[in-house]
């Protein structure tokens, strides 16, 4: 039994869904291996990430916790057959985990929605303006560093452009547009860039202005991502001090129920296909075309 000396978060997501079957079933660590014929301590390992579980180990496992969903049975293989090699894993001696497994989950994902009060969020940022905040952040970052975060994230947007792409619907708040970073011209190249990612299918992008009611303009930021048919969804918390991956159903629904909100409380979305003389006076494409006319008057 091989044990791994990190896990990503895929591998402790695995493990967490299986100790809580366990748990829900009323088993301990003892008895749920023994249901599979695998010692406690080998399960504890599957539990806790640190080892694989073969496939039919794992559909018996659920069985015989009673589990009878089987879109989340088979979603729990399709987690474990996952090599997690990918295009993300080049930057492994350079990024640090959490990042990574960012990408992973994006990848496996049937949806995105985001919200960003500060900042463009970083699946439809242009390269320029990723450098840009690299370089404002007060995280020293030698060169080589910093333009290896800056292309991991540029390559992050390939998902977007790829044959099946995951929907993606971000809520910007207004003052992420007032942002300068980089200077005017490299905002307005950003803002401009958020027009044409509006005209992808998949994407919907809305503006919260400041002068929506009863919302706090610097809330924190929040990633819903969907996966494997909503059967495993994760939120990601990003923070000063460190990424948090939610995936506990009801904060999910939590912050699911509170994108809802923030979405209710937008302009509607850009529409960039909509004749300039047909917008409605307050939408979110009228807004960030008064603000990059700001940018050109400035």
């Amino acid at each position: 039994m091989a044990l791994r000396n990190s896990t990503t978060e895929r591998q402790r997501r695995l493990g967490t869904e299986l100790r809580k079957l366990r748990e829900q079933a009323g088993y301990s660590v003892t008895e749920g291996g023994e249901l599979i014929g695998m010692g406690r301590t080998h399960l504890g390992h599957v539990e806790a990430g640190r080892t694989a579980i073969p496939s039919d180990r794992l559909r018996g496992l659920c069985d015989a916790y009673g589990c009878t969903r089987q879109p989340f049975v088979e979603a729990l293989v399709a987690m474990s057959e996952d090599s997690g090699k990918g295009w993300w894993t080049e930057y492994r001696r350079a990024l640090s985990q959490p990042v990574l497994d960012l990408a992973e989950l994006e990848a496996a994902a049937d949806a995105l929605f985001s919200y960003e009060s500060l900042f463009v969020p970083g699946i439809l940022q242009t390269p320029e303006y990723t450098r840009s905040i690299f370089r404002s952040s007060q995280i020293e970052r030698p060169r080589d560093n910093l333009e290896k975060a800056a292309q991991f994230r540029t390559e992050r947007q390939q998902i977007l452009t790829r044959v099946t792409p995951p929907t993606l619907h971000a809520v910007i708040h207004e003052a992420a547009l007032h942002m300068r970073f980089g200077g005017m011209a490299v905002m307005r190249r950003q803002l401009l860039h958020l027009v044409r990612m509006a005209e992808l299918p998949h994407v919907t992008i809305q503006v919260l202005p400041f002068t929506a009611e009863g919302l706090s303009a610097c809330s924190t930021p929040l990633l819903l991502i969907e996966s494997h048919g909503s059967a495993l969804d994760t939120v990601l918390v990003d923070n000063p001090a460190a990424a948090l991956f939610i995936h506990e159903e009801d904060a999910i629904l939590k912050y699911r129920t509170r994108f809802d909100r923030l979405r209710t409380a937008s302009l509607p979305p850009l529409d960039p296909g909509v004749s300039a003389s047909t917008h409605e006076s307050r939408d979110s494409l009228g807004l960030l075309q008064h603000v990059l006319y700001s940018l050109q008057e400035a």
